[in-house]
């Protein structure tokens, strides 16, 4: 399979709030692995948003011309340089609910315009459709760099550091997913209370749910 440069992965996977100078486009890219249940070796690809398709409609295209075996299970990890956008989510909900023997997880090294109501809409959308979407932390970003990136080239910087820093800037990204993700939750108990139901269960709490 192609590879990434380390260049490209220091460069695209940057979890840093702002670019600093030189300034560059921190692009879309998807690296997915597809294990088989069976311990078969796994199949890995990676995608970036071409024309007007993006990566994720790119990599549900090809996982459905793999055509996989639908009594076997598999698992499908994908590790995205930006979080997938309201469309891509929906498109990821729709094409996992259609095919249930596929478990797929979603990692993000950064959250696209978290800020927007629509964009933490379609995040609550994929984790109530059973796809987990979690941000990149330690372990990830040195998985994908260890099974996506060409490693013959000389390199100009030090990996290890590389990682430990992407997983110092991730915490306060996960922080803010899960903040996101938590306003379901609240949604849920002031709709709950708006009915005059009675006290929220103690069940719904979101203090008492981890």
């Amino acid at each position: 399979m192609a590879l990434l440069t380390a260049k490209t992965f220091r460069l695209q996977f940057n979890n840093k709030r702002r670019v600093t100078k030189p300034y560059y486009p921190r692009k879309a890219l998807l690296c997915y692995q597809l294990t088989p249940q069976n311990g078969s070796t796994p199949t890995r690809g990676y995608f970036k948003n071409k024309k007007k398709r993006h990566a994720e409609i790119r990599f549900i295209n090809k996982i459905k011309s793999m055509g996989l075996d639908e009594t076997q299970c598999y698992q499908v990890t994908c590790y995205l340089t930006w979080s997938p956008c309201p469309s891509c989510a929906q498109e990821l909900a729709d094409f996992i609910k259609a095919h249930d023997h596929l478990n797929l997880r979603i990692f993000a090294s950064r959250l696209y315009c978290h800020w927007c109501r629509r964009q933490q809409e379609g995040l609550r959308l994929l984790c109530g459709s059973q796809v987990p979407v979690e941000v990149m932390s330690f372990s990830e970003f040195a998985d994908c760099w260890e099974n996506f990136v060409d490693h013959e080239e000389p390199l100009s910087f030090n990996p290890s550091e590389m990682l430990e820093e992407l997983d110092k800037n991730s915490r306060a990204i996960k922080r803010r997913l899960e903040k996101i993700k938590s306003r379901s939750v609240d949604v849920l108990e002031n709709g709950l209370r708006s009915l005059q139901l009675g006290p929220v269960s103690p069940s719904l709490s979101r203090g008492n749910s981890r």
